[in-house]
C-alpha cells in the first residue's frame, strides 16, 4: 500500500489571503514529502474558491522545485477543456521540468457551473465521451506521428512536442465510478482512481469489486493500480474525531450545494449555508461523516485502511479539503505519518 495527499486551496471566506493559502498549500505537500509519501495529488477547478487550482501543471512545477522524492499527480485534469493536442505537449514539458515525476489524472469533471462557464450546453454524458476521446489521443501523440479524426477533434499527422521524459509517457490515471469506466482505463492501459462520497465501506467495497470484474472481463491486459481517494482525520481523542466530523459534514453540505448548482455564488464563493439547512440535509450528518469516512484514533484508521488493503487498492490517497483551519489540517497530516503509515511498512 503507497500513501499520497490530496489537496487544493480552499477558501471559504473573502478574508482569507489566497497568497497565505497557497502557502500553506505547499507545506502540507512538503510534510507529505519529507514524511515519505509516495505522491501528492491537486486538481483542476475554475472559478470555483471551494477549490483553486486553474492549472494543476502550474502547481506540480512549483512543487517540483519545493520537494525532493514524491511523485506530482494531477487529480484530475478535466477532460473536456483541453485539446488533445495541447494536454499531451504540457504534461510532457511538466514530466521533463520535474524529472519524470508527473503522474497524469484525467476525469471527465463533476461540476456543471464549470460546463456551463467554459463548455455551455455540455451534459455530463457527453463530457465522458470526449474524456474517451482524449486518453487514447495523448497516449497516441506521445508515441508520434498520431492522426486523430474524432467526433469532438481531429487533426492530420502530429507528435507531441516535447516527448515526455518517462518511458511511454507519464502513468494515466481515470477516475471511474461505473463499469464502463474501469473497463476503459483498462483496455487503455491506465490505473483506475476511485473516489466512494457517502456510502461507507460498502460503497468502497462496491468500486473494487466493480474493478475486479473490469479486469477479469479483459484477461488480455495488465491488472492496472487501483488507488482510493477518501477524506482522512486522525485524531488525538474523542472530542478531536467528534470535531472532524462535524467539520467534515460542513464540507460535504458545500460540496453538496457546489455540485447541485442553485446556489448564489457572489466572488467566486457560494452563499453561506445556515446551521438549519446543514443540519437538515437528507443524508450528510456528523454521524454519517463518522461511519463513512476515515475518521478516528491511528489505530482506527490504520483498522479500516488494512481492510482496503486486503480488498486489492494499491494506494491510498489522504484527502486533506475539509474546511479545517490549515493548523488542524497539518496537525492530522502529522499524525498519519508518524502513527499510521509505519504500520504498513
Amino acid at each position: 500500500m503507497k500513501f499520497s495527499l490530496f489537496a487544493h486551496m480552499e477558501r471559504i471566506s473573502e478574508s482569507q489571503d489566497q497568497r497565505q493559502l497557497y502557502k500553506e498549500f505547499v507545506e502540507l505537500c512538503q510534510i507529505a514529502d519529507k514524511g515519505g509519501m509516495h505522491a501528492v495529488w491537486t486538481g483542476e477547478h475554475h472559478g470555483m474558491n471551494f477549490t483553486i487550482a486553474p492549472n494543476p501543471f502550474l502547481n506540480l512545477v512549483d512543487l517540483a522545485r519545493q520537494t525532493k522524492n514524491v511523485r506530482l499527480g494531477t487529480g484530475t485534469v478535466i477532460a473536456p477543456f483541453w485539446h488533445p493536442i495541447r494536454l499531451a505537449g504540457e504534461a510532457a514539458m511538466v514530466d521533463i521540468m520535474t524529472d519524470g515525476r508527473l503522474e497524469l489524472g484525467i476525469a471527465r469533471g463533476a461540476y456543471s457551473f464549470e460546463y456551463e462557464r467554459l463548455r455551455p450546453g455540455m451534459d455530463a454524458w457527453e463530457a465522458g465521451q470526449r474524456m474517451r476521446e482524449l486518453v487514447p489521443a495523448v497516449k497516441g501523440l506521445w508515441k508520434g506521428d498520431h492522426v486523430l479524426e474524432g467526433e469532438f477533434n481531429s487533426y492530420p499527422a502530429t507528435t507531441s512536442a516535447p516527448l515526455p521524459l518517462q518511458q511511454d509517457g507519464p502513468p494515466i490515471w481515470v477516475a471511474a465510478r461505473d463499469p464502463n469506466s474501469h473497463e476503459f482505463a483498462i483496455a487503455n492501459d491506465c490505473n483506475v482512481q476511485v473516489t466512494p462520497l457517502w456510502k461507507g465501506d460498502d460503497e468502497v467495497r462496491h468500486l473494487a469489486d466493480t474493478f475486479d470484474a473490469a479486469c477479469a472481463k479483459l484477461p488480455n491486459k495488465p491488472r492496472p493500480k487501483l488507488m482510493l481517494l477518501m477524506h482522512t482525520y486522525v485524531a488525538e481523542g474523542e472530542s478531536d474525531a467528534q470535531q472532524a466530523a462535524e467539520e467534515l459534514n460542513r464540507f460535504y453540505n458545500y460540496f453538496g450545494a457546489w455540485f447541485m448548482n442553485k446556489r448564489e455564488i457572489r466572488q467566486g464563493l457560494i452563499k453561506e449555508l445556515t446551521d438549519e439547512e446543514i443540519a437538515a440535509h437528507p443524508f450528510y450528518s456528523p454521524e454519517a461523516m463518522s461511519r463513512d469516512l476515515v475518521i478516528g484514533a491511528p489505530q482506527a484508521v490504520i483498522d479500516r485502511i488494512k481492510s482496503y488493503e486486503a480488498m486489492g487498492y494499491d494506494e491510498y490517497a489522504f484527502w486533506i479539503d475539509s474546511g479545517m483551519s490549515f493548523e488542524r489540517k497539518k496537525a492530522s497530516l502529522e499524525r498519519f505519518i508518524s502513527d499510521v503509515m509505519p504500520a504498513f511498512a
